[in-house]
């Protein structure tokens, strides 16, 4: 398999498989009230860090990578919207999700190769999109911390998973 077909493959598995799944299942234990709740100011909400994860990769991937424009307000994802459902942030996620693939399967070696100026560092294709990955994963663990202090719930992200296997070769 080449590096665009795996670059691909793990974006897939850890940002839509395993990210949006987490996310989703985040949404189903909260109400739509909630989205909008923070213990503190300096904690974003559940609904500003969706609404923070889509500005990030619209900017990263579809405006960075993709080049088209970019017309991020950032400071705004982090504005209380509580006139924001989440039918409408779930709405945005598989916009967001349709586009992603589809700049993907349009990647070449010389786009994941080629230098970038992205909010004013300058970064490979191929980091841009280990820094979507990462960023992602960094977020739906906030996400996921937040909906356990607001349900006292589980997530149950790992029933049925024993997570004490033991690491085999092959």
């Amino acid at each position: 398999m080449d590096i665009k077909s795996l670059i691909h493959q793990e974006f897939e598995r850890r940002v839509f498989n395993e990210s949006y799944e987490r996310i989703y299942k985040c949404l189903t234990m909260i109400q739509d009230k909630d989205l909008w709740n923070s213990p503190n100011e300096q904690i974003p909400a559940i609904g500003n860090l969706i609404l923070h994860l889509c500005g990030n990769v619209r900017q990263w991937m579809l405006s960075g990578l993709g080049e088209k424009q970019d017309n991020r307000d950032r400071d705004q994802e982090f504005v209380k919207q509580d006139k924001i459902k989440k039918s409408e942030l779930i709405f945005l996620l598989e916009n967001l999700k349709v586009n992603v693939r589809q700049l993907l399967s349009d990647l070449t070696d010389e786009d994941l190769k080629r230098i970038y100026i992205i909010q004013g560092f300058h970064e490979t294709g191929f980091s841009v999109v280990l820094h979507v990955i990462e960023h992602f994963s960094y977020h739906t663990g906030q996400i996921a911390t937040l909906t356990k202090l607001q349900t006292g719930k589980s997530t149950g992200f790992f029933d049925g998973t024993d997570l004490n296997r033991h690491n085999l070769r092959f």
